[in-house]
């Protein structure tokens, strides 16, 4: 399995925007899904953001999903979008540990909901430890890496 991080090109869009729109994927994240406007909207937005690192994770000729790092409330954050039909291959994480090497910012920041197994198997796979919980709409894990 080789993976790729490259920008995000137009044809990409339709992609990304199918595998964020997936309730099962956006009941695994605890995060809702977008309107396509909406969605196309937030991705220019951060696209648009140079402090930004916003990647398709490709695998061979398919977009498999995106990855992503930014700053929120002075904390550089990392997160990633896999699309369901290629969960459990390894992907988040082979991105996950391409992406640390581009954005050398630490600590890096990824926030889990506790019921993600899978989401936190490879952060931890990727040098992140368990910071802290916190409880709002739903039991979230702070992962931290600061090497």
């Amino acid at each position: 399995m080789t993976v790729e991080l490259r920008e995000i090109r137009e044809a990409d869009v339709p992609i990304l925007f199918a595998q964020q729109a997936d309730p099962e994927a956006n009941a695994m994240a605890a995060f809702p899904a977008r309107d396509e406007p909406a969605f196309r909207e937030h991705l220019a937005r951060v696209l648009a953001d140079p402090a930004n690192i916003i990647r398709a994770v490709v695998s061979g000729d398919a977009v498999v999903g995106q990855i992503g790092s930014w700053d929120d409330d002075g904390a550089r954050n990392v997160g990633y979008w896999i699309g369901r039909e290629h969960w459990g291959n390894g992907y988040a994480t082979a991105a996950l540990r391409r992406l640390i090497t581009i954005d050398t910012a630490r600590p890096l920041w990824a926030h889990i909901a506790d019921h993600n197994v899978g989401s936190k198997r490879v952060v931890e796979r990727c040098g992140f430890v368990l910071d802290r919980s916190v409880q709002e709409d739903v039991l979230e894990r702070i992962y931290v890496r600061r090497a």
